[in-house]
């Protein structure tokens, strides 16, 4: 969140009690889901997506369900490390019918 803050996004955070239903209700596919659910401008976003990513996604308006960096590797937005190296990882798009490609890679 203060990734998203830090890059201009304005962050309503919310902690709720079944995270999991919130995932299910706005299509997160279960292999790609992540610590944090969020909503911005009719898209999903699961996971420690880069804001830059998110502004993207904005700009192209693909049809979508969302974006989501499953997992939480070393080095994505919240996720770094001094000292360690940042790991390789996927942004994954995701559709309203199962599918699913590579968006952006870092």
């Amino acid at each position: 969140m203060d990734h998203l803050r830090a890059k201009g996004f304005k962050v309503d955070a919310r902690n709720v009690m079944d995270l999991d239903a919130v995932k299910r209700k706005h299509g997160v596919p279960e292999a790609l889901e992540s610590c944090h659910t969020g909503l911005i401008d009719g898209y999903v976003i699961e996971g420690h997506v880069p804001a830059d990513v998110i502004d993207q996604l904005l700009r192209e308006r693909p049809k979508l369900v969302g974006l989501a960096v499953p997992g939480m590797p070393r080095g994505s937005p919240g996720m770094e490390s001094s000292g360690q190296r940042a790991e390789r990882y996927d942004v994954i798009a995701f559709d309203a019918r199962g599918g699913t490609r590579v968006f952006a890679r870092r």
